[in-house]
């Protein structure tokens, strides 16, 4: 008898005893099993341009958009002190570009990504070498002393969005600074670039929509766990008493489009979960941090959930 095991084989064999040694696993233990075993079968073919889109004015937006939190190495990442570190050493520059392409080939056309020089170089490289052709929509964090600085550089290095980053847009909020964030809105559309304003607090847009401030688009928390959505100081000093069906509510009266993030609360809503919830209660797009073997599966199950929404009570606004 052949002593040579096909992969199959393998596979089949490992699998076996990964379900007895399952046994003694926790539950996150188990999770993380199953997870591997998924990950061992082949990647489902991608289907290019397959992506749902909606528009915001002139861009055309995927409705499932990268996160780019991962690549520049500060995901949410709770209570783990390590997290860090370890995306930093995973997400070298090949593997940030190999991730990149495989968006492009799933249908996702477009990234969100923070404004820093590793960001820039890599993108760079991606498109001189990879010809990758991902849209970018820059995250800054302007400063009450330089307003307009990041969104300039952010434009000059081919950002066809430019919004203000969640906890800045908070920190503006809380210290009084509205209209400077309408300034820096109103700066960013001179130049033709869409954009917004982000929050972790629904006061932020609340306060937005009072002022008469006009971005073009709201990136804003969202899940059905109330789940890392904010960080501490944000959940307990803010004057809303935060739910996900308050901010459900309110949006449904804001005109403007909606990028939903942390949807899969620091990974621990499953993506189908996660995004359904998103979609069906008024989220236009949803941006998600992805690993590179994480995208394809995210892509396919987006446009199964999309495909399956027949009404909301929120329209689509873009």
């Amino acid at each position: 008898m052949s002593k040579k095991l096909s992969r199959r084989s393998f596979l089949h064999g490992s699998a076996a005893a990964s379900t007895g040694a399952a046994l003694g696993f926790g539950f996150e233990e188990k999770i993380l099993l199953a997870r591997g075993q998924d990950a061992a079968a082949a990647e489902p073919p991608p289907r290019p341009g397959a992506m749902p889109t909606g528009k915001i004015k002139n861009v055309e937006i995927g409705r499932l958009i990268c996160g780019g939190n991962l690549i520049s190495g500060h995901a949410h990442s709770r209570d783990l002190i390590y997290v860090s570190s370890l995306l930093q050493n995973y997400f070298t520059d090949d593997k940030v570009m190999e991730t990149l392409g495989k968006c492009e080939q799933s249908g996702i056309n477009t990234a969100i990504l923070r404004l820093d020089e590793r960001t820039l170089r890599i993108l760079q490289l991606y498109r001189t070498q990879k010809k990758g052709r991902i849209q970018w929509i820059a995250q800054i964090k302007p400063r009450k002393d330089d307003l307009f600085s990041a969104a300039d550089k952010a434009i000059e290095n081919g950002a066809v969005g430019v919004y203000i980053q969640g906890e800045t847009g908070d920190a503006f909020v809380k210290e009084g600074l509205v209209e400077q964030l309408g300034k820096v809105v109103e700066h960013i559309q001179e130049q033709h670039v869409i954009a917004g304003i982000g929050a972790h607090m629904l006061e932020v847009v609340a306060a937005s929509e009072k002022a008469g401030l006009q971005p073009d688009f709201y990136m804003k928390t969202f899940n059905n766990k109330s789940y890392w959505s904010a960080g501490p100081t944000e959940r307990h000093d803010s004057v809303w008493e935060e739910t996900p069906q308050q901010t459900l509510e309110f949006m449904k009266s804001v005109q403007k489009p909606w990028i939903a993030f942390k949807v899969l609360g620091a990974g621990a809503i499953l993506p189908r979960e996660g995004f359904a919830y998103a979609f069906e209660n008024g989220a236009d797009f949803v941006c998600v941090g992805m690993f590179d073997f994480q995208v394809r599966e995210d892509a396919s199950i987006a446009r199964e959930v999309l495909d399956g929404i027949l009404e909301r009570d929120r329209p689509w606004r873009a």
